[in-house]
């Protein structure tokens, strides 16, 4: 077993609300299309209200290179991940007393928005008193899945060694893939949806002194895992790589794919831990954008009170990739909102197609 001990998060220091994003929209993409118009309210719709962003706005309004854009990738990078590090190792809200650096045996670094190599926690652990023998495990090209993955794989770790304080850091920039010469309404869609964000969350294995270490009345106990991926879906979410970058992909389809796809892939998952659907008390998914969350609450049955959450972290934040769901788990752990005992599924959807699940059970 795993429990899941701490979050922190960096938050980009540049705020950009929605309105503010239609004209930005506006003046990139209004002689591009003949509806534009008629395309707008995909901005307001979506019911962000808040982005955090690397730049300000108007950096984005000049073309850059993809050395340029990579560049402030990585120093970006590493400048929030320092901080999401040191914000999940102290954070006073989870925790009766620091985590020690010494104690990490394991960082599990995801990303999809940016090039480094050596990767990006490799570049952490010179900026911090990590023990060098810390293990270093790099997960590139997950998209919206990869917190939910990152997470999965630390997991796994502290099974097959339950000694371990492991830490799962999520890195997505996706403002900085913006692309002025592409003019698909995929883009467009990306435009009105994705921000960036920075987190890092500890798990820790079953021999932990975990109890001593945590402040909460109860914590998320990992009980299992599944990966599932859709065959022959490469063409519903990821990147077109060109010379210029990183161009989205993004297809219409996604919530209908939810509403069909995924419930059978729940109720699998819950089944071969001897469970059903209705033992769920919490969802903490990855709200991959309004359309995804009402796609949810369609096709699983969850109510609006269960992914009340999620839809908080996108009014407040967008979709930040693979960082998203680690903002969801942060707000439930600070207001302790799983009792003891209670069940809960932590899920992302991203590129392949795919799907990334957790079945956890809070533990007093």
């Amino acid at each position: 077993m795993a429990y899941i001990l701490s979050v922190g998060k960096s938050i980009p220091q540049y705020e950009l609300t929605q309105d503010s994003t239609v004209e930005f929209a506006k003046e990139i993409f209004e002689d591009s299309f003949k509806d534009f118009d008629r395309l707008l309210p995909v901005f307001k719709n979506g019911e962000i209200e808040k982005r955090q962003f690397a730049q300000p706005v108007e950096w984005y309004k000049k073309p850059r290179s993809f050395e340029e854009k990579n560049n402030l990738y990585i120093k970006t990078a590493v400048k929030h991940g320092i901080e999401a590090v040191e914000n999940c190792l102290s954070n006073k809200a989870f925790l009766h007393s620091d985590i020690k650096y010494e104690e990490v045996d394991a960082l599990f670094f995801v990303s999809t928005t940016g090039l480094s190599t050596p990767s990006i926690e490799a570049k952490i652990m010179n900026a911090l008193p990590f023990k060098e023998t810390t293990k270093r495990i790099p997960i590139w090209g997950l998209g919206c899945a990869g917190g939910a993955s990152g997470l999965s794989r630390a997991y796994e770790y502290c099974k097959a060694y339950p000694d371990s304080t492991v830490l799962v850091i999520s890195v997505e920039l996706c403002s900085l893939t913006f692309q002025h010469d592409d003019r698909s309404k995929s883009n467009l869609i990306g435009t009105s949806l994705f921000a960036d964000g920075v987190a890092c969350t500890c798990v820790v294995g079953n021999n932990v002194d975990w109890k001593s270490k945590s402040k909460l009345h109860s914590i998320p106990k990992i009980l299992d895992t599944r990966s599932t991926l859709m065959r022959n879906s490469e063409d519903v979410m990821g990147w077109d790589i060109k010379n210029n970058g990183l161009y989205v992909i993004f297809s219409r389809d996604i919530p209908s794919i939810i509403k069909k796809w995924l419930r059978p892939q729940v109720i699998d998952f819950l089944e071969e831990n001897k469970m059903k659907l209705d033992e769920i008390n919490h969802f903490i998914a990855h709200p991959g954008g309004k359309k995804v969350i009402d796609a949810y609450t369609e096709g699983l049955g969850f109510s609006e009170e269960q992914l009340h959450i999620s839809k908080e972290v996108l009014i407040n934040h967008g979709n930040m990739s693979s960082v998203t769901v680690m903002y969801v788990l942060e707000l439930y752990l600070q207001r302790e909102l799983g009792k003891a005992k209670e069940y809960g599924l932590i899920g992302a959807l991203g590129p392949g197609f795919s799907s990334e699940m957790l079945l956890v059970q809070w533990e007093e």
